[in-house]
């Protein structure tokens, strides 16, 4: 689902966000989410937004009246007391938009929240899944937004999270303001994806869904059917299809368009080929056709996206 659907929010000003701080104060994980969004708060004064950020201690005793809540935690932290988890939890949930990042997302999935939602969770915590597999959906994406569950795999990633946020919430120059404070160059979208997360979480149980994905990454501007790469990993295509559904709740030609999709919107803000050539690097011998599917994954036109590189 698209970030753009927390312009619903807009109108609620001043628009209420928590951060539930369950980790360390210095770690990446919390500091990344965290200082962004404070930039944001100083520029635009408490009239626009309310940041309050607590400890699970604290959020016990709050009363809940936000709009955004999200529990942050580290991948390394010990997760919290099982009563003090529930209460926290439960006061997260009665926000509009609410969810985890880093550990939190995996807390949030163990607590049963997360059944059918596509969440990001950190690679490394993907051999912690084993009892939560059949209940959410495991993307490798940076972040995710599926209905009203917001999730981050944490890490550096942290920032282009928050900063996503301020975009979508509050606007790009906002944003531009803030990544000016920080020296942020380029924002990472929702879409792209934690380079080792596929291997890491099948490579051993998986091999040949990993497979079948570095064949798709490999072959970007000449990309190979759904049969040949079935071929190639030694599977019917009906098996590498329920393989794909299984694991990453999308069909191979879908999930190899959006591979394709993504390396084009990259090539687009950090390249100056000319988009017919950006079109044709990722296998695309249409223009029309380019144009359509990058405006259906990204809400605009390779020409759009290429006006935002030149004006940020």
């Amino acid at each position: 689902m698209s970030f753009d659907t927390l312009s619903s929010l807009a109108p609620q000003r001043p628009l209420r966000l928590l951060l539930v701080n369950a980790g360390e104060a210095d770690a990446i994980t919390w500091a990344g989410l965290a200082q962004p969004l404070r930039l944001a708060a100083a520029a635009l004064g408490r009239e626009l937004l309310q940041l309050e950020t607590m400890t699970p201690a604290q959020v016990v005793l709050a009363q809940p009246n936000w709009h955004i809540a999200l529990l942050v935690a580290d991948e390394r932290q010990a997760p919290l007391p099982p009563e003090q988890a529930r209460a926290v939890i439960e006061r997260c949930r009665s926000a509009d938009y609410w969810g985890g990042v880093g550990a939190g997302v995996l807390w949030l999935a163990e607590a049963g929240l997360m059944a059918g939602v596509r969440i990001a969770l950190p690679w490394a915590l993907y051999a912690d899944t084993e009892d939560i597999t059949e209940r959410a959906i495991l993307t490798p994406h940076l972040f995710e937004l599926d209905g009203r569950h917001l999730s981050c795999c944490g890490g550096a990633a942290s920032i282009d999270f928050a900063l996503t946020l301020i975009e979508h919430l509050f606007g790009a120059s906002v944003q531009a303001s803030v990544k000016e404070s920080l020296c942020v160059e380029r924002v990472r979208g929702p879409e792209e994806r934690q380079r080792v997360a596929l291997q890491a979480r099948f490579g051993a149980l998986q091999p040949r869904l990993s497979e079948a994905v570095t064949l798709m990454e490999t072959n970007i501007e000449e990309p190979l059917s759904t049969d040949d790469i079935a071929n190639l990993v030694g599977l019917s295509r009906r098996q590498l299809e329920r393989l794909f559904k299984q694991y990453l709740g999308s069909l191979p030609s879908r999930y190899y368009l959006e591979l394709r999709l993504q390396r084009a919107r990259q090539l687009l803000l950090e390249t100056n080929h000319s988009i017919v050539q950006v079109g044709l690097m990722c296998g695309f011998s249409s223009g029309s056709h380019f144009s359509t599917a990058f405006g259906a994954l990204f809400g605009n036109t390779p020409r759009e996206e290429r006006q935002r590189k030149l004006q940020s």
